[in-house]
């Protein structure tokens, strides 16, 4: 059964707004389905505890009368661990490699790869991502920790809440910034049209449902018709940095939602220059966006970490081509 629903009235929590609506299914059923993604807000996933505001249109279908199939089987897939103890991990991601099952996705996860290479992880949020603390896109590559006990997950998990996680990207914007820096303080929500794309509105016309999101930019190098921006995160919502890049005028080199798959300009390079640079970019799997750099208190013993993962081949490739084609 599909649902899609207006809340009269704000202020109670969603699974229990749905409990009460549909007795026949448990509290507990909703707040799995909800995480499953199988409910959505503004056509945004959100959590079990999420506060309903009137006017929020609820959209998705009843949870099935068993949970949604998914496969946490170990997996022998390869992943490149940065830093690792007994209470957590920290995990340099392959672009292309999705961080926890889902419907629709149900294996061949990062999740997965875990399972096969640490059996024992946190519960977690939610039965189908184990230890997973925060999330990075499919398509973004770069350094994620992952909890090992509980104990170290909700400390993680509260430095996250509190911005006390130091987290940095590298990306390779289209344009040339006249700016050394700037701070992109711009509420971030669903696409009212495109649902499969976020947002970024101006702060006075910022529908109910965006969400307050801060992105601070510098600019780490410059060529002609491309900038390498560093990011660093002051919230953390759904695309984020790409949403925040592609605002400015500046999308991400490669990104298929945000403007980033683009033709070089004709002059901007002579032909044969442009032509290999052509090829480069169109040969691009993914956006170019990398976690490069976490900062953060160990949750149990207070030591300070902090870690950095260089860019990934196809990211580094790019850039050695742009050095030597400076003509």
């Amino acid at each position: 059964m599909m649902l899609s629903l207006i809340a009269a009235e704000g202020g109670v929590r969603l699974d229990k707004w749905l409990a009460e609506r549909f007795p026949q299914i448990s509290r507990q059923r909703w707040q799995e389905w909800i995480e499953a993604g199988g409910v959505q807000v503004n056509g945004e996933r959100v959590k079990p505890a999420y506060k309903l505001r009137s006017g929020d249109h609820i959209v998705g279908t009843l949870p099935p009368a068993r949970p949604p199939a998914i496969d946490l089987r170990p997996e022998p897939i390869p992943i490149e661990m940065v830093y690792e103890d007994e209470h957590l991990l920290v995990v340099n991601k392959p672009s292309g490699l999705t961080v926890h099952p889902a419907p629709g996705h149900p294996h061949g996860t990062l999740v997965n790869a875990l399972l096969a290479y640490a059996p024992r992880l946190s519960q977690g949020s939610a039965p189908f991502r184990p230890g997973i603390v925060h999330r990075l896109d499919k398509d973004t590559s770069g350094l994620l920790i992952v909890a090992r006990t509980d104990q170290a997950h909700a400390r993680l998990t509260a430095d996250l809440q509190r911005r006390a996680i130091e987290r940095k990207y590298l990306a390779l914007v289209w344009g040339e910034p006249c700016w050394a820096q700037r701070v992109v303080e711009l509420p971030i929500g669903r696409h009212p049209v495109e649902r499969k794309r976020m947002s970024a509105f101006p702060p006075d016309k910022a529908p109910h449902w965006a969400r307050a999101a801060r992105t601070h930019f510098r600019v780490r190098q410059r060529w002609r018709g491309f900038t390498l921006l560093e990011a660093k995160l002051d919230t953390g919502r759904t695309h984020q940095v790409r949403v925040h890049a592609s605002a400015m005028g500046h999308p991400i080199v490669g990104d298929p939602l945000y403007g980033g798959r683009r033709r070089l300009p004709a002059t901007l390079y002579p032909a044969d220059v442009s032509a290999r640079l052509q090829a480069a970019l169109d040969a691009l799997p993914a956006q170019l966006l990398h976690a490069y750099a976490l900062a953060f208190q160990h949750p149990i013993t207070g030591e300070p970490i902090r870690l950095e993962a260089p860019l990934p081949e196809p990211f580094q490739r790019f850039i050695e081509l742009l050095n030597a084609e400076q003509v």
